[in-house]
């Protein structure tokens, strides 16, 4: 075990609101062992920046750990030639050209869909009535199921994201996840021999063109799954109730002062749908004067890394003319988000504009006040809106 000083944590304190023991953190132990979580936090911006690239150190590849367990040994959980080959792989579903080219046409026709059927209501929860839906019908071609209807995407995709951050082994929490993972293979099962017949750039048919063995398209579809719903779906909600809690910034962007991308990625910044990525220590190491073990579990806190009082003026305001280009919301070095052109084209070109635009007057509902809740991924549990049918 590292010999970093040890930190408690109240884990549902922590669930609620990382952010004051994260600033905590970084003032008086930056590397800090938390027994609680059983790994040490790497909490400031630049530490986690620098060795997040150091593979052969920390290492992603983790045959024990929890997402290997529960999803398959996918390319985020490998380092190297063996990381590179299935990132190659997957490129032409992912590429700028095929999102500009083929999805966002898509994205576009989906969240009119679903704005089509709520701008009448005048209410809903933008988490579940609007992101829930848009970020499910994205991912359907996408990853190729289109077969799966948008519940059970974000179903799966929500029992795999609690899977994979079950740090303290609760059994029924590994048993959804186990149950959502069985689900994908189902809908793979069925979509396999269509897209043998008929291949096309979704993240299925893709693998399959490039001969990838069984067990690694099952692994990275659920990779694809397990983060391309749950966090644009969170980032669309999330950036939406920002706006709205900063009215005069929203007038900014409205008035095409500040474009929606920098909304998007301030609050990423800010909030940090994704808050950490673990790795798996696989030799002696010493960094700013503690010794790591191998097999010591750490966790980079990219929440707490946005939130660098060295990096970021006033960093937890939420303010959009701020520089976020320091920012590492989609992570950093080789493992940074294959699917970062896709969500940021979804929910800035399509989701977040076409929202503000159609539905009119778009407010809080009366004495709603909702809070996201997470550390190792964090997002709003509901959304109450109104606005003028």
């Amino acid at each position: 075990m590292s010999n970093a000083p040890t930190v408690h944590i109240d884990v549902a304190e922590f669930t609620r609101d990382p952010y004051p023991a994260l600033k905590a953190m970084r003032a008086r132990t930056p590397i800090a062992f938390v027994p609680e979580l059983g790994a040490t936090l790497f909490a400031k911006r630049d530490a986690i920046f620098v060795n997040e690239k150091i593979i052969d150190v920390f290492s992603s590849h983790q045959p024990g750990g929890l997402m290997s367990a529960l999803m398959g040994e996918n390319m985020m959980r490998k380092d190297g030639d063996a990381h590179m080959a299935e990132r190659k792989a997957i490129f032409p579903t992912v590429s700028p050209r095929t999102v500009r080219d083929v999805w966002l046409d898509q994205f576009a026709t989906a969240a009119d869909r679903v704005l089509d059927g709520l701008v009448a209501k005048g209410q809903g929860d933008l988490v579940y009535d609007y992101a829930m839906l848009v970020s499910a019908e994205a991912l359907k071609v996408i990853t190729g199921l289109i077969n799966m209807d948008a519940p059970e995407m974000d179903r799966v995709s929500q029992g795999m994201m609690d899977g994979i951050a079950n740090y303290t082994g609760d059994p029924a929490v590994a048993a959804r996840c186990n149950d959502c993972t069985a689900s994908i293979d189902a809908h793979i099962d069925v979509m396999m021999p269509i897209l043998a017949a008929e291949p096309n750039l979704s993240l299925l048919s893709v693998q399959m063109q490039a001969g990838l063995s069984d067990a690694q398209l099952r692994a990275n579809v659920k990779l694809a799954i397990s983060g391309g719903q749950n966090e644009p779906r969170d980032a669309i909600a999330g950036t939406i109730w920002a706006l709205l809690k900063h009215p005069d910034q929203l007038a900014q962007v409205m008035a095409g002062e500040i474009e929606w991308l920098q909304a998007f990625e301030e609050y990423a910044r800010w909030t940090s749908p994704i808050g950490m990525s673990p790795r798996r220590v696989a030799r002696e190491f010493t960094v700013d004067g503690v010794t790591l073990q191998p097999e010591d579990r750490v966790f980079f806190m990219f929440g707490s890394a946005n939130r660098d009082e060295d990096v970021f003026e006033k960093p937890d305001e939420f303010y959009l003319s701020r520089d976020v280009s320091r920012s590492i919301a989609f992570g950093a070095g080789p493992h940074f988000c294959a699917g970062a052109w896709a969500s940021r084209a979804l929910i800035s070109q399509v989701a977040l504009p076409k929202a503000f635009a159609r539905l009119k007057n778009l407010r809080l509902a009366d004495g709603a006040d909702p809070q996201p809740v997470g550390w190792a991924f964090r997002g709003l549990p509901s959304l109450p809106c109104v606005w003028d049918a």
